[in-house]
C-alpha cells in the first residue's frame, strides 16, 4: 500500500498537495466570515465564492492546454507562487479593516484564475510519478495525506475565526501556498508529449474535447456532477456558514468540516485496500451518501447529527475520489490527460457560480430549510442520472496486485502511465 513512496516525485507531488490542502482548509471558514463580518449579507458571501468559482470555470480548459504543452513543475510552481500572492494581499486588507466587497470580489476572481492553471496539472501530474501498476494506491495515498491536512486546516480554520478573527486563518492560507511553491520544485517528471508543440491552442481544445467526448461515461459523470456540485456549493458555502452561526457557532461548523474530512481519511484507508473491477459504479453509488449533511442543516442543525452525517459524507466521497481518479489515470493517453481533466473541471464546476450565488435569494424567499431540502433533492437525482448509464455500471478497472516489486527509490517513474490499461468502454 505504501509503494508509491518509494518514488521521489510521487513524494514531492504529495508533499506539495498536503500542504495545499491545510491551507484550503482554513481558508473556505476564514473568508466565509470575514464577508459576513464584513456586510452580515448571505447573497454577498454567495457573490464573493461565486466571483471566484467562475473565473476558475472561465480559465480551467487554458489551463489543461498549459498543463499539456509546459513541464508541469513549472506550472505547479508558478502557481502556487501567484496564489500566495493573492492571498496575502487578500488577508492583508481583512487584518486592517480595509477590505470592501469590491476588492475582496476581484481578489476571489484573481485566486479563481490561479487555480484554474494549478488544479489540471496537479491532477495530470500523479501518474506520471509512479508506474502504472501502483496508480490506484498512489491516488489513494494522496487522497489519505490531502485529507488529514484538511482536518488540520478546517479545525485550525475554526479556532483562528473564532480567537483572532478570519484575517490571520487567510495569512496561513497564504503561507501554505508559498510552501507548497518549494515542495513542488522536487516534482521531476517528464514533459507532456505536446510539451513545446506549434499547434494552436484552439487545436488543443479540439483534440481534448474528442478525448473527453470518447467514451460516454466520462461526460455522463461530469454532467452528473454538474447538477450535484451547484446544489452542494450552495448549501454548504453559502447556507451552511449562515444556519452554523444561528445554531451550532462558528467553532461547531469548523468540527463539521473537520469531522468530514476525518471521514475522508477513513475513506482512503478503505480505497487502499479495495480490489474491486467495477470501481467507478461502487463510487457513484457511495454519491448518495453527500446530501446527508444538507438534510441535516435543514432538520436538525446540531453538532452530533451534522457531524455524523459529515463523517459518512467524506468515506463516500472518497470511495468516488479515488475510483474517478483512477478510471481517467488508466482509460486517457498521459499527453492529454490535463486537457481531459480541464474538461472534467470546466462541466464539473460550471454550475457553482449559479448555485453559490442563487442560494441566499431562493432562501431568502422560500426559507432556508425548504431551500437545502430541495438542494438535497437536486443530488439525489443527479446520483441517479448517472446511475442510468450502461457504461458507467459496466467500465472496469485493473486490480492492483496485492504484492508489487517496487524497486528502489526511482526520482524519474515511467514517463508515460496513463494509457498502460486498454480503454474499456
Amino acid at each position: 500500500m505504501l509503494a508509491p513512496l518509494r518514488y521521489g516525485a510521487f513524494r514531492f507531488l504529495a508533499a506539495g498537495r498536503m500542504v495545499n490542502m491545510l491551507g484550503n482548509g482554513v481558508a473556505p471558514i476564514a473568508l466565509a466570515f470575514a464577508v459576513l463580518d464584513l456586510t452580515g449579507s448571505v447573497r454577498d458571501l454567495g457573490l464573493v465564492v461565486g466571483a471566484r468559482s467562475l473565473l476558475t470555470v472561465l480559465f480551467v480548459l487554458f489551463g489543461g492546454v498549459v498543463a499539456d504543452r509546459v513541464p508541469r513543475r513549472l506550472v505547479l510552481v508558478g502557481s502556487n507562487a501567484l496564489g500566495a500572492l493573492t492571498q496575502a494581499v487578500v488577508a492583508t486588507v481583512v487584518l486592517t479593516d480595509t477590505a470592501t466587497l469590491p476588492l475582496l470580489l476581484a481578489l476571489g476572481a484573481a485566486n479563481g484564475v490561479v487555480s484554474a492553471l494549478s488544479q489540471p496539472a496537479s491532477a495530470a501530474a500523479t501518474p506520471q510519478t509512479v508506474p502504472a501498476e501502483l496508480i490506484q494506491p498512489a491516488n489513494a495515498l494522496l487522497r489519505l495525506g490531502i485529507n488529514t491536512s484538511m482536518i488540520g486546516g478546517a479545525a485550525l480554520g475554526g479556532v483562528l475565526v473564532a480567537a483572532v478573527g478570519p484575517g490571520w486563518g487567510l495569512a496561513v492560507d497564504a503561507l501554505t501556498f508559498a510552501v507548497a511553491a518549494v515542495a513542488f520544485t522536487g516534482v521531476r517528471i517528464a514533459a507532456p508529449g505536446t510539451a513545446g508543440a506549434r499547434s494552436g491552442v484552439l487545436a488543443d481544445l479540439r483534440t481534448g474535447w474528442s478525448e473527453f467526448t470518447a467514451r460516454t461515461w466520462v461526460p455522463v459523470v461530469v454532467l452528473g456532477f454538474m447538477m450535484l456540485n451547484a446544489a452542494l456549493a450552495g448549501g454548504m458555502n453559502v447556507l451552511g456558514p449562515a444556519v452554523a452561526d444561528e445554531t451550532i457557532g462558528r467553532s461547531g461548523w469548523g468540527l463539521v468540516l473537520a469531522a468530514e474530512t476525518a471521514g475522508m481519511v477513513v475513506g482512503g484507508l478503505i480505497a487502499l485496500r479495495l480490489r474491486v473491477r467495477r470501481l467507478l459504479l461502487l463510487g457513484v453509488v457511495c454519491m448518495f451518501a453527500e446530501s446527508s449533511v444538507l438534510l441535516g442543516l435543514a432538520l436538525a442543525p446540531t453538532v452530533v447529527v451534522l457531524v455524523t452525517a459529515a463523517v459518512a459524507v467524506g468515506i463516500a466521497v472518497e470511495q468516488f475520489s479515488v475510483a474517478w481518479e483512477t478510471s481517467i489515470a488508466q482509460h486517457i493517453p498521459a499527453d492529454r490527460l490535463a486537457r481531459v481533466y480541464s474538461y472534467d473541471m470546466l462541466g464539473s464546476w460550471i454550475a457553482i457560480p449559479l448555485g453559490q450565488v442563487a442560494a441566499g435569494p431562493l432562501a431568502a424567499v422560500i426559507g432556508t430549510r425548504r431551500t437545502l431540502l430541495i438542494l438535497a433533492a437536486l443530488m439525489v437525482l443527479s446520483v441517479l442520472g448517472m446511475l442510468t448509464s450502461r457504461d458507467v455500471r459496466r467500465l472496469q478497472t485493473a486490480v492492483p496486485a496485492r504484492t508489487a516489486d517496487t524497486g528502489s527509490d526511482d526520482s524519474h517513474p515511467a514517463e508515460s502511465t496513463a494509457s498502460a490499461v486498454p480503454d474499456a468502454r
